[in-house]
């Protein structure tokens, strides 16, 4: 094992403590993967309590999900993991974890996509929620494929998020700011509010954070970051 594979491994490792720590996951819940090269990952192994989680319970994989030089079995969520690589060549690492408020938001039908928060609008441009698909099948990695394009997080209907980045410290701080976010739109719900900004706000933070307002604004509209039924 190289020094970046090493490095790579005690990273996810760490993360995982952190997510478990923070009630991101629970038990065997969630699974993260970070890129080791070109047709390379390093994902986490099946059924494996990720608050205990040890770097021999890692594996590499390709990027047709087959494991390299090891027997055990990925993470039956792979396929949301390789559909993310395929797509975007820049994405290092990706996160699925299943955060209560955001979950419970999926429930109750309160969009994350709404521009409701400057800060989510700025970093993120919006958080969309993909139609629920049967956990751990192939399908699941395809409905991704779409929103994955364009975001860098989403919900996944009654299941959990997707988060990814240029490195897993990215990632890990889209799920926090993906939490965050649904705590407050939660809360504001329950206080008769969470109103989106104006258009003309919306689109402002959109450029401020380097993001393509009529793309962005134009997949809201279409309905095709809201949360599906």
């Amino acid at each position: 094992m190289n020094t970046s594979g090493h490095t790579l491994r005690t990273d996810l490792v760490n993360i995982f403590h952190v997510m478990y720590q923070k009630g991101f996951i629970a038990s065997s819940e969630g699974n993260a993967s970070a890129r080791l090269g070109p047709d390379r990952i390093l994902i986490t192994t099946r059924g494996v309590h990720k608050g205990f989680l040890r770097a021999e319970q890692l594996i590499e994989t390709d990027l047709d999900g087959k494991a390299v030089s090891d027997e055990r079995a990925p993470s039956s969520e792979i396929a949301l993991h390789l559909a993310a690589y395929r797509e975007r060549e820049d994405i290092a690492a990706v996160i699925h974890a299943h955060p209560t408020t955001a979950i419970a938001c999926t429930l109750a039908d309160i969009s994350l996509a709404d521009g409701a928060l400057p800060e989510v609008v700025t970093a993120l441009g919006a958080i969309p929620t993909v139609p629920y698909v049967t956990p751990g099948t192939r399908e699941a990695g395809e409905a991704i494929c779409p929103f994955i394009r364009q975001f860098d997080a989403l919900m996944l209907a009654r299941h959990g998020s997707v988060t990814v980045g240029g490195s897993l410290q990215e990632a890990y701080s889209k799920l926090e700011m993906l939490e965050h976010a649904a705590q407050i739109l939660f809360r504001a719900r329950l206080l008769g509010g969470g109103r989106p900004l104006p258009e003309a706000e919306v689109t402002r933070l959109l450029r401020a954070g380097g993001h393509d307002p009529d793309r962005v604004l134009s997949q809201v509209q279409a309905g095709k970051v809201r949360l599906a039924s």
